[in-house]
């Protein structure tokens, strides 16, 4: 009996040690398969994240790459059109009264060469009791106001005038064209040199050539402005102190007066044109009338004379007999 009691009491402790060792792997088992997709889950994301990042950065870095690119290629192809940066043609005319004629226009030669400009045309009259000159100067645009001061500064001032006129569209419409008809040519000298037959070799050698002469004109019109732009006109009227300027025919007022000179310039002009018809027409006046009208007055006179004679009674008509004849 107290044999049997002490085996079961072994085998109990025995299953009881069994179910705990048991209990213990369990719980083992179960904190390592929850660690374990934990690890597996962070890990996974720690490595999904990084290659994101790594993959997100270059894409954002191209993107704004692309971005800085097409920034620069928009600011590249849109022309600049602030007013610093604009084209504009200037020119400027100034009339100055000087003591000599001879040695202002000597200083105004010497202010445009100093500017880095020379003359573009002199002209100068001497008269019995005044002297006057009238240059033309090309000055670089930069420097366009700084010698109209200069010049007037040669004596008195009596009339100046400054005209502007902005150019950059006109500028900017050429740079289009001439890019497009330099393509043109490009193509046509391409399709020249596929040509299959003779008809379309001369058919494109003229093509060609209207595309280059086009092109040409297109830069000669550039090149224009170009020199209008950088290289700005003055025109200087120098004067001596009896000279009388010549007055301005836009600035006589309207009215009265000005109808009555205008319709009398016109009268005058139209006599003028008609003595010069009449000039050139009277050596041929004189030359085929006068033998003319000598032809028509001894016709004249010629007819006048014949019915005189045809009215004057013949001896031997049977009137004549007839009175002749004595009365029964």
């Amino acid at each position: 009996m107290h044999k049997r009691g002490t085996i079961k009491l072994i085998a109990a402790a025995l299953l009881t040690g069994a179910l705990l060792a048991g209990c213990g792997a369990g719980a083992e088992d179960n904190a390592a398969s929850q660690a374990a997709p934990e690890r597996a889950t962070g890990g996974g994301m720690a490595d999904q994240g990084a290659p994101a990042e790594d993959k997100a950065a270059p894409g954002a870095g191209q993107d704004a790459g692309q971005g800085v690119d097409q920034g620069k290629n928009a600011t590249a192809q849109a022309p600049d059109l602030r007013v610093d940066q604009r084209s504009i043609i200037y020119t400027g005319s100034i009339t100055v009264r000087v003591d000599d004629v001879t040695a202002a226009a000597a200083q105004a030669t010497g202010i445009a060469s100093a500017s880095g400009g020379f003359v573009g045309a002199d002209e100068r009259h001497t008269g019995a009791t005044s002297d006057t000159a009238n240059l033309t100067l090309r000055i670089p645009a930069a420097k366009f106001n700084s010698v109209v001061d200069q010049l007037a500064k040669l004596g008195k001032e009596e009339l100046r005038g400054i005209n502007t006129e902005d150019v950059t569209e006109a500028i900017v419409d050429l740079d289009a064209r001439i890019s497009v008809q330099k393509a043109r040519v490009e193509s046509g000298k391409q399709l020249l040199s596929k040509a299959a037959n003779l008809d379309d070799l001369v058919m494109l050698e003229r093509e060609v050539a209207t595309r280059e002469s086009d092109l040409a004109s297109l830069e000669a019109k550039k090149r224009r402005l170009a020199d209008l732009t950088a290289l700005s006109t003055i025109t200087v009227v120098l004067l001596d102190p009896d000279a009388t300027q010549a007055a301005d025919p836009d600035d006589e007022p309207p009215g009265f007066l000005a109808g009555l000179s205008g319709g009398w310039n016109a009268l005058t002009a139209s006599l003028a044109v008609l003595m010069t018809v009449l000039g050139a027409l009277l050596p041929w006046l004189i030359a085929i009338g006068l033998p003319a009208w000598a032809i028509l007055y001894a016709l004249r006179r010629y007819r006048r004379r014949q019915p005189a004679a045809d009215s004057s009674p013949h001896p031997l008509t049977p009137a004549a007999t007839a009175d002749s004849s004595p009365t029964p």
